[in-house]
């Protein structure tokens, strides 16, 4: 007598689940097309260790501040104690913090790189993250280098650090004004999502700033801004998009040719 097999369930994580167009697909198919769906082009939040393989020449990437970790000087509590969060987070994505900073070259172009990560703590921006990028500012200013930031800072300013957290906004700006001054060459990458804090300091400083396609970049969410002024709102508000039509992007680029642009960008900016 023949004995019934048991069922073979479908392991777990080999299959994600679209937001945008609601499809289920291959998790490595997405993966492999720098995390954007095959089937929408909807852009995934990117890892910032993905995003710098994407960005940059294999094996050129040599990373800053490794050692900078967040501490909790304000004692804290909101659902869980802050230093319970950032150990939790530590542990979930391998990261200290939020920021990764560097130097790397873009098809042989010498730039200094600076990304925030969504995945840890909504790429929210407290005294790590402004201290590692404004370092990188410096930096840049020193080697006399281009400076990229790539922005997934949904979270804005990090409120658990308070006042600390929303100084890093005047911190990195004057960094970014020195560097300014000196001549240098800014390039932002705003991503999915882009808001607060962030939007309101370094993200929307660069000389250039471009955008992927249809990232929510803004300061206030969409329905604390319709209820304050009492306008119906476009349906691409705080879109890539719509920055672009007004005046606040000036290219919206496909993930997939960031790196070819980025590389044109600085290549022009030289030869000028």
């Amino acid at each position: 007598m023949a004995t019934e097999r048991p069922k073979r369930g479908v392991p777990e994580g080999l299959w994600i689940r679209c937001p945008n167009c609601k499809a289920t697909v291959y998790k490595k198919e997405v993966e492999v097309r720098h995390h954007v769906c095959p089937e929408c082009d909807h852009h995934f939040t990117m890892p910032a260790r993905d995003r710098i393989t994407q960005l940059l020449d294999e094996g050129t990437f040599e990373e800053w501040d490794t050692d900078l970790r967040p501490c909790d000087p304000l004692e804290f509590v909101d659902r869980i104690p802050y230093h319970q969060r950032l150990v939790e987070e530590q542990a979930k994505t391998g990261m200290l913090d939020a920021a990764v900073t560097g130097k790397g070259f873009i098809r042989g172009r010498g730039v200094v790189l600076g990304i925030t990560d969504f995945a840890f703590m909504a790429g929210s921006m407290g005294s790590v993250v402004g201290e590692k990028l404004t370092r990188a500012a410096e930096r840049a200013t020193e080697l006399k280098l281009p400076l990229i930031f790539v922005s997934g800072s949904g979270g804005g300013a990090r409120m658990q650090e308070g006042i600390l957290s929303l100084m890093q906004m005047a911190k990195v700006s004057a960094a970014l004004a020195r560097y300014d001054s000196a001549g240098g060459l800014y390039v932002c990458i705003l991503t999915n999502p882009t808001m607060g804090g962030v939007a309101a300091s370094w993200a929307l400083q660069g000389d250039i700033t471009l955008a992927e396609p249809k990232a929510m970049i803004g300061f206030a969410g969409r329905r604390v801004i319709r209820n304050t002024v009492r306008v119906e709102l476009p349906g691409d508000f705080q879109t890539s998009e719509f920055l672009l039509k007004h005046g606040f992007v000036d290219r919206v680029v496909h993930r997939r040719d960031l790196r070819t642009e980025v590389a044109r960008i600085v290549d022009y900016c030289q030869i000028r």
